[in-house]
């Protein structure tokens, strides 16, 4: 099944121009990620061109996270409680998910949060410039609460500063109404986790390793697309480890 071409996406807009709306495009991403701190000749994104085995075995590996940009659904309850991590205490630890909540006043910026969850989930595999933006950001929230985060994010300047140019660098053109959002897909600690801000935690969904982690996000994100049987406005992309340095982290 081939996948159709970029949209311009996020969650629902309420935050105005600190936080518009960015491009589902590597080309965005990576001039993003690589203007946060992550090393160039470390990772980048990839567009994923299909979800059948063919295409799938066309994408860089290893992959480190995947990202779906989809419709926007409304709210409901199709995940049963126990699928949802409890954040009820904060993290102590480094091998737990990394996950941050998207409030009303981050606006757009799902898609930020979106690169948050693939390259904090992925720190062990990608070395950041030291005092980076995003070697600031992990360090200086490693122990808050998903809320705090969001909270420490919507004040960041710089980061909000180099969304406003990411957002401004792509190619579609932006529309008053937003109505695509992004979550994100990692393997942590043998476990599938979609990582969507709006939720209370991150999902699990079975088990998966670094080697099945694409394959195992797609069967999700099929079950996604069926529900949402009317739109063509899906767009799928992967954080890969350059072939060069695979394997080489500390």
């Amino acid at each position: 099944m081939e996948l159709p071409a970029s949209p311009a996406a996020s969650a629902p807009a309420s935050a105005g121009e600190r936080w518009p709306p960015l491009e589902s495009s590597p080309e965005v991403f990576n001039q993003f990620m690589w203007s946060l701190g992550a090393q160039e000749d470390e990772a980048e994104f990839h567009d994923v061109y299909g979800i059948d085995a063919d295409a799938l075995d066309m994408v860089p590996q290893p992959v480190l996270a995947v990202i779906l940009c989809f419709p926007d659904p409304p709210q409901d309850a199709s995940y049963s409680s126990d699928l949802l991590s409890s954040y009820g205490e904060k993290q102590e630890t480094h091998d737990q998910v990394y996950f941050i909540k998207q409030i009303e006043s981050l606006g757009n910026a799902c898609g930020t949060i979106a690169l948050i969850h693939a390259v904090g989930n992925s720190y062990s595999e990608i070395n950041l410039v030291e005092n980076s933006c995003l070697d600031v950001f992990f360090k200086s929230t490693a122990s808050m609460d998903p809320y705090e985060r969001a909270l420490f994010l919507e004040k960041d300047d710089a980061m909000a500063k180099a969304h406003s140019l990411a957002a401004s660098a792509g190619v579609t053109e932006l529309c008053d109404v937003v109505e695509e959002h992004y979550i994100c897909f990692v393997a942590v600690n043998g476990t599938l986790n979609e990582l969507d801000g709006m939720k209370d935690g991150p999902i699990k969904h079975g088990s998966s390793s670094s080697k099945s982690l694409l394959q195992d996000a797609v069967t999700v994100i099929k079950g996604i697309m069926r529900n949402i049987p009317d739109s063509i406005s899906f767009n799928l992309m992967v954080l890969s480890r350059k072939q060069n340095n695979a394997g080489t982290a500390s």
